[in-house]
């Protein structure tokens, strides 16, 4: 058997020898690749061996198909059509199916007592929120009570207000609780409100229904009782928003006149003025009525064109009577009954989409988006087509084909709807999106037998898909509302709570259990001692019980250590976390690193409580399309003949060489701008070689002059091979062209096509030279190089999945039959012809995989000539397949093949998916971080595959494992494959979580790339798991052609499998599921709508902004919410201990410690504003330095900031602090004499308890200044007037009256036991903190403590290129610049004696020079050659290098002045801009020289030098100078005559404020004199003097 079985497969060379069996060698041996062409070509391999082993299991089925079973099948309804495929359903769907009748009577069955439908469908209006008006008290309640902490609070309130627990003000305590729900309540109200708003503008859309006719699927009264009770909704009557909508519409003369045409499809308005309305129930509406360019009834095989208008056809509005012509030939199959009579009264209303109802006939409209999912019935064009998008669904932006059922296809207007009868036997809903099998049942008018037709997906049009190049579809409401396929991969909406949020409910039981343990201890020892006679209490406590049990009084006072201890357990930490996370969403929003100019869009956060989330992210979940793509294909290269062009550089090639250390490649913009240049020469080399009319020259992207070089020569063998290349291009293709203002631009042409690889071939040969024109029936119109051609359309052999290829063949203008086949190179060459040239077939495989390696997607184009009858007779094998009522696909394929062979290869294309900017960079940057991306796109494998290497995410190191299956065994054995390929080279797997995280620069790193087909079988619970452990230890994973609800289950399964923190991250429809899935979700403002973006937790326009948010924001704010929960558990711990401490004292009887108003005001005020500023401003490291080294991420992928350890010793620590503020105080009141400065005693509780509070508070508010890493001003306000409020409080309320708080402020503060109690113990309390903080930096320093001392100290901000915050702020460095501010440098309403002359402005001196030397005008810009003349008493020359380079921030050093320019002197035409008595007082230095320009003016003595002041005087100190110092002032002991004297004194008694002010314009390029000022004009004069033109330095 054996054998036999072996006998019935392929030949070898076809088929390898065990590809028939999915558990044998191919399987067992998991080939792996690593680069990119071979990872297609395996992909598209593996493919094939699928596709063979489905064909082999199907003739094996046949071959061992009982008689019975034959006899079955034939029972079954057979499709009428030759191109039905099996009714059966191939996957069983869990549901009743349902029947959907037109004008056909219900079953007995399927109708009640009274004659109405039993089934009722769901209504199309869809509700996304979580939350009505109803249910939104109870239900948020209920949230919010799911925090332990919530319902603890609330059982205490309940507790204060009996009294006889001893709550002082139980009304006040209520306020905090309220306060946080309240709080909280607001916001989910308005992030609900958000999805309100979004849902009812999706169910008030507008869409076109057939009305005056019933609907048998609805009841005629769909009211439930209670409307039915009120009266209201009454059956029939139109409702306000519908009436709106018609009133609007028929106001802007919305009338649509629907034609069909034999060669495109078209639309028109009507002129309004001449429209007539019909008034139901006096409300205006708007009627539709067909407009057919044919006679009516219809009739099949007429020529369009030749038709002429019917009576009916040009009546826009009426009664719905119609005239018809002479009877022409009826078509004699279809659901159409054309001899039945009709009222007529059916025709066209507007209605809103959530109006519409499961068996309703809807039209739609171009552009218009699909109401719900509906099964076509009939389009515009004459065969039936019709073109959708799908974006919103999968991503996808091409043209889909859907085709009309071929029996309603004559459906075309409402008369028409009338006269039909048909039933819709439908599957039951179900969430794939490319699954649909349904049965049209009607009675054949013709023969008056019963025929079925099967409905596949390839005829229903699914709801959020939109309508393109198509005038109008009639269609039947299959579907509706949460039965559709996109709200069945949608999901409810989560509601999400943070890691760390979760996590601090366990925080919160272990300090309600501590509690328990203190109020029980408390109470047990209170009876204990209530049960002791014979003490005083029995003379001074008489009454004071609440009861005379012991019992009782010990449980009334374990209820009072309760409410006394409360604050163990914190409310305010969580009216805290909304403050602190409220301020972080405000800070990501307004982060402009993440605001995209384009569309004007900031980072938008959503869901504000889960921003701690953003530091702990190990897995992110990514769509393709729109997400990391532009969704923008462009044409970057080509293999022609062997010969490549093209010049562009791709993301791809620039990673490749990041990665390999090479700089050869040019820099982006220097790339541009030489791209931009050979660009203009390609076209004005193009334009001087021929004319092209449909040229769009800003859409050039295929850039080669050689190109145009063989093209313009008309010598050379290549010219020819090109202009066959581009033909080619120009016709094989399915694209159609349109001219969006033929009249305004009769030469622009835009492309629609199903693929944008297909528009963008096709942009390319037009802009090249080749513009496809257009096409019909009869010709395909193109240019060549200016010169117009025609080509006969013969037929097309469409793309598939399994194909991997299409071809066309045509007539060619030389009467010539020629087929053009373009597709995957493997697939191609496979069809080569034999005598092939070797040399051509070597070149350009080395090409395409060149392409493909770069990141490119490749097709390889061939041809072949055919004799005609070679065409004749294939083209009858061709239509016997295309009958074939049984294995159709296969007849075709083997029709196919029949033609598709000996083809000769004309060249290979490259085409670039282009990126969104800085994705390969941010895939990199997250890899760096530990974060493992995963890819779910709807896509095909090789297109997921050639993004993946553009973007980096797949690399040439890595080993590639494809998975593809078709069976469980299958996917089973590739899974334990890939796991045994992991193991023998990294071993077996750990899941310790200390280890999570990507480790960069392992000794091997691996990727999988699996199909839709396979990830179904991957997802079975039996095999989860396995792919689970697959997954998870690969650094990449790419899942192609997959539905959103498969991408909510993979997300679920790594999110739950591994307990890891997930992120998704998309831009379309499709996506929403796995947003709401994950962790966090992330939606991208784009081209697919804002769909996704509403659903998500944070929106933001790029994904590279993904790397700002989780590296910089997400990691802050993890380790700002993690330290700001240890601190508050901290200082909660040490107020309340304290407390505890105290009842030991006092007969364990709950008496506080405290003076009440400090237990109010505690966590309210004293020690809360620290802690949250400790949570909402604290930074580790700087924003630069965290994207610089994104390794420090990796702390939060494994949680070590947030863990049970740490929470222990910070709860040992407030445990320790607690006894030392308590017992130093209670030592030094018990031990030392508690007399105060005045004589006063300090003996009373509120003494002690207060100098306690005080000491518990400074050491809390210090111990989280400790804590923080960065000090801002706000921090420093927070942190010490924190501490400073307090002390202040207890000066104010000192001096109100009270019973317990006397005179505190004169008894504690005016001694010295109050302040050196305070200091000693908060000294003591926070010792052992610094201590372990100080060793654990410097000995124990983790990743951030070094990247910090690098930026503190080292010189990490040099090498990121950041200026030092001396330099940005007017620090001593040598290089300030002080004039260069815009007082001085910019123009502002001064006289005209403050204006520079023509050489600018000279900077002041920051160093003091010693004797004989003048220092440079910039030490660090540049040094002035040493002199060789010595140095001279008298006169020596001075030199002044001006060549000195200039840019933002430096400093601004003048051109010299010539001794010859000389200027008359003027007073100033305007009064100076200050006051005269901002004089400067006279400078100690001796008379110096300057030049003005009306005379010079000199002094005795002049300076050399020979090298820098640095190198001479480095021990010289930077001088400082204020901000605000808009004039440099001198100030000097000296009296004002020694300024007057024109001796020469030491130049070490001057002052480096002297050089400040000192005036050098006379120096020159060759040297300069210094003399004395002429009488008259004294230079101490104002620095804004008409003698001055600014401040100068020596």
């Amino acid at each position: 058997m054996s054998f036999l079985k072996r006998s019935r497969h392929p030949h070898p060379d076809q088929l390898e020898a065990d590809d028939y069996d999915a558990n044998v060698d191919p399987d067992l041996r998991l080939r792996t690749v690593r680069t990119a062409a071979s990872t297609i070509a395996e992909s598209i391999a593996s493919e094939q061996r699928a596709e063979r082993r489905r064909s082999v299991r199907r003739k094996r089925s046949k071959f061992f198909r009982s008689k019975s079973a034959d006899k079955k099948r034939q029972d079954r309804v057979q499709p009428s059509t030759s191109s039905a495929p099996d009714v059966s359903p191939p996957v069983q769907i869990i549901g009743n199916r349902r029947n959907i009748y037109v004008n056909t009577p219900l079953s007995a069955i399927e109708v009640d007592q009274n004659g109405e439908p039993i089934v009722r469908y769901a209504r199309n209006k869809v509700k996304t929120t979580k939350y009505t008006i109803i249910t939104f008290v109870p239900k948020n309640l209920y949230e919010q009570f799911r925090r332990v902490a919530n319902l603890y609070f609330l059982v205490l309130l309940v507790l204060q207000v009996f009294s006889i627990f001893g709550a002082v003000a139980p009304q006040t305590a209520a306020l905090p609780l309220i306060f946080i729900l309240t709080v909280t309540a607001i916001k989910d109200a308005v992030e609900d409100y958000r999805r309100a708003t979004l849902d009812e503008e999706v169910n008030t859309s507008a869409a076109t229904k057939l009305g005056g006719w019933r609907n048998l699927n609805q009841p005629a009264d769909p009211r439930n009782w209670f409307e039915k009770i009120l009266g209201l909704n009454q059956p029939g009557r139109v409702t306000k928003g519908v009436r709106k909508l018609r009133a609007k519409e028929a106001s802007e003369g919305a009338r649509i006149l629907l034609s069909r045409t034999g060669e495109r499809i078209s639309s028109s308005t009507a002129d309004p003025s001449s429209l007539s309305l019909d008034y139901i129930g006096g409300k205006r509406l708007e009627d539709i009525q067909s407009v057919d360019s044919h006679s009516y009834p219809p009739f099949s095989g007429a020529d369009p064109s030749q038709a002429s208008f019917s009576a009916s056809a040009q009546r826009l509005v009426g009664d719905g009577s119609s005239t018809t012509l002479a009877p022409a030939p009826l078509p004699s199959y279809g659901v159409v009954n054309w001899s039945k009579r009709i009222t007529g009264s059916a025709r066209w209303e507007r209605t809103l989409w959530k109006k519409l109802e499961v068996g309703d006939i809807v039209l739609l409209r171009d552009n218009e988006q699909v109401p719900a999912d509906i099964i076509v019935l009939s389009t515009s064009d004459s065969d039936g087509l019709c073109y959708l998008e799908t974006k919103n669904l999968d991503g996808e932006t091409n043209l889909k084909p859907r085709k009309a059922i071929n029996a309603t296809s004559h459906i075309l207007s409402e008369e028409d709807v009338e006269r039909s009868a048909f039933i819709l036997d439908s599957e039951p809903p179900h969430p794939n999106l490319y699954l649909y099998n349904g049965v049209l049942r009607f009675k054949d008018i013709g023969s008056g037998q019963q025929k079925a037709e099967a409905v596949t997906i390839n005829e229903m049009l699914l709801r959020g898909c939109s309508i393109r190049n198509t005038a109008w579809i009639i269609g039947l409401v299959a579907f509706t509302g949460q039965d559709t396929k996109i709200m069945l991969n949608g999901g409810d909406t989560p509601s999400k709570r943070s890691k760390i949020e979760r996590e601090t409910n366990f925080n919160v039981i272990v300090n309600f259990i501590v509690l328990l343990l203190m109020c029980a201890i408390t109470a047990i020892a209170n009876g204990i001692f209530e049960a002791r006679t014979g003490t005083s209490a029995a003379v001074f406590e008489q009454g004071a019980e609440p009861s005379s049990s012991n019992v009782v009084n010990a449980l009334v006072t374990f209820a009072s250590c309760l409410i006394a201890f409360q604050n163990i357990v914190p409310i305010s930490l969580y009216i805290s976390i909304e403050i602190v996370k409220t301020i972080q969403a405000f800070f990501i929003s307004q982060d402009i690193d993440m605001y995209y100019k384009p569309l004007d869009s900031a980072c938008l956060p959503k869901t504000w409580n889960i921003s701690d989330d953003l530091g702990q992210i190990e897995y992110v979940f990514s769509d393709k399309t729109g997400t990391l793509t532009q969704n923008v294909m462009e044409f970057q290269k080509c293999s022609i003949h062997g010969v490549p062009y093209g010049e562009a550089v791709t993301e791809a090639q620039r990673g490749a060489a990041r990665r390999e250390g090479r700089t050869d490649l040019l820099d982006p913009e220097e790339h541009n701008d030489r791209m931009d240049k050979l660009r203009q020469d390609m076209l004005q080399l193009m334009s001087q070689t021929f004319k092209n009319r449909y040229a769009q020259p800003d859409k050039l992207t295929l850039v080669s002059t050689k190109l145009v070089d063989d093209l313009a020569d008309r010598s050379g063998q290549q010219r020819a091979h090109i202009v066959a290349f581009f033909r080619a291009l120009a016709v094989c293709h399915t694209v159609l062209a349109d001219k969006p203002e033929p009249q305004r631009q009769p030469h622009f042409l835009d492309y629609k096509a199903e693929s944008p690889d297909e528009s963008a071939l096709v942009a390319a040969a037009r802009d090249v030279g080749f513009p496809f024109v257009g096409k019909s029936r009869e010709k395909i119109d193109i240019e060549v190089m200016g010169q117009p051609e025609s080509y006969i359309p013969l037929k097309v052999l469409e793309f598939n999945s399994t194909r991997k290829r299409m071809s066309v063949i045509v007539r060619n203008p030389q009467g010539q039959i020629v087929l053009y086949c373009k597709g995957a190179d493997s697939v191609i060459y496979e069809r080569l012809a034999e005598d092939h040239d070797p040399v051509v077939k070597e070149k350009t495989t080395k090409d395409m995989e060149s392409f493909a390696n770069n990141g490119l997607r490749t097709l390889c184009i061939a041809y072949r000539l055919m004799s005609d009858e070679e065409y004749l007779e294939w083209s009858r094998a061709y239509d016997a397949a295309s009958s074939s009522i049984t294995d159709r696909d296969e007849e075709l394929d083997k029709a196919n093949a029949l033609v598709e062979h000996s083809l000769h290869i004309l060249g290979a294309t490259a085409l670039e998916d282009k990126l969104q900017e800085g994705v390969p960079e941010a895939i990199e940057k997250l890899h760096a971080a530990g974060i493992k991306l995963w890819i779910l796109t709807g896509d095909k494998v090789q297109t997921a595959i050639e993004i993946a290497f553009s973007c980096n995410l797949l690399k040439s190191d890595m080993e590639v494992m494809i998975l593809s299956a078709d069976t469980v065994d299958g996917a089973r054995v590739q899974i334990e494959a890939g796991l045994n390929k992991i193991a023998s080279v990294l071993g077996p797997p750990s899941w310790d979580p200390k280890k999570r995280g990507f480790l960069p620069n392992a000794k091997a790193s691996f990727a999988v790339v699996i199909d839709g087909d396979t990830l179904r079988h991957a997802l079975d619970p039996a095999l989860k798991q396995l792919f689970l452990n697959l997954g998870t230890q690969c650094e990449t994973v790419v899942c192609c052609r997959v539905s959103p609800a498969q991408k909510a289950l993979t997300v679920k399964l790594v999110k739950e499998g591994r307990n890891a923190m997930t992120l998704s991250i998309g831009d379309g429809a499709n996506d929403v599921a796995m947003i709401q899935e994950a962790n966090i979700g992330v939606g991208l403002f784009g081209l697919e709508g804002s769909q996704a973006a509403m659903s998500a937790d944070y929106a933001f326009g790029q994904f590279r902004f993904l790397t700002k948010l989780l590296i910089v924001h997400g990691r802050w704010s993890y380790r700002r919410i993690a330290d700001m929960h240890s601190n508050f558990f901290y200082k909660n711990v040490i107020w309340t201990f304290a407390m505890f401490w105290f009842v030991i004292y006092n007969s364990f009887d709950a008496t506080y410690l405290y003076q009440y108003t400090f237990i109010l005001l505690y966590n309210l005020i004293f020690t809360s504003l620290p802690v949250i500023a400790l949570g909402a401003f604290d930074q580790d490291i700087n924003a630069k330095a965290a994207m610089a080294f994104p390794q420090l991420y990796i702390r939060g992928i494994r949680g070590l900031e947030y863990t049970r350890t740490k929470f222990w010793m910070y709860m040992l620590d407030g445990l320790y602090q607690s006894v030392v503020v308590f017992y130093i105080p209670y030592f030094v009141w018990t031990i030392g004499p508690p007399i105060s400065w005045n004589g006063k005693t300090i003996e009373s509780l509120a003494d002690f308890g207060t100098t306690a509070s005080v000491a518990a508070i400074v050491a809390a508010n210090t111990y989280v200044g400790i804590n923080t890493h960065y000090w801002t001003i706000i921090t420093w306000v927070i942190v010490l007037g924190s501490s400073l409020v307090m002390l202040l409080w207890i000066v104010i309320y000192s001096f109100f009256e009270s019973f317990d708080f006397v005179n505190e402020v004169e008894l504690l503060y005016g001694g010295v036991t109050f302040w050196a109690t305070v200091v000693l113990a908060v000294a003591i309390a926070l010792l052992p903190r610094i201590l372990v903080k100080f060793v654990s930096t410097a000995w124990m320093s983790e990743d951030s403590d070094i990247v910090r001392y690098m930026w503190v100290k080292g010189d990490l901000k040099d090498r990121l290129g950041i200026k030092h915050r001396r330099d940005q702020t007017g620090g001593s460095g040598p290089s300030t610049d002080f004039e260069a501010r815009p007082m001085f440098r910019d123009p502002h309403a001064r006289s005209v004696s403050e204006m520079s002359n023509t050489d600018g402005y000279e900077p002041a001196l920051t160093h003091s020079p010693g004797r004989g030397i003048v220092p440079t005008r910039s030490e660090k810009l540049f040094a002035t050659p040493p002199q060789t003349a010595p140095s001279s008493p008298s006169h020596h020359a001075v030199t002044i290098d001006h060549n000195v380079p200039h840019d933002e921030g430096a400093m601004r050093v003048p051109a010299a002045l010539t001794p010859g320019s000389h200027a008359a002197m003027s007073p100033s035409p305007q009064p100076s801009y200050y006051s005269a008595s901002d004089i400067p007082v006279p400078s100690p230095l001796p008379s110096p020289g300057f030049q003005h320009p009306s005379q010079t003016f000199s002094r005795k003595g002049s300076i050399s030098y020979s090298r820098p002041i640095r190198d001479q005087y480095p021990q010289s100190d930077n001088l400082q100078v204020p901000q605000n110092a808009y004039e440099m002032r001198v100030r000097s002991s000296q009296p004002d005559d020694h300024a007057h004297s024109t001796e020469r004194r030491d130049l070490s008694e001057i002052s480096e404020a002297s050089y400040t002010t000192a005036q050098d314009d006379n120096i020159t390029e060759q040297g300069g004199l210094y003399a004395p000022p002429s009488p008259g004009n004294d230079w101490r004069a104002s620095t804004q003097s008409s003698l001055y033109g600014g401040p100068r330095a020596l």
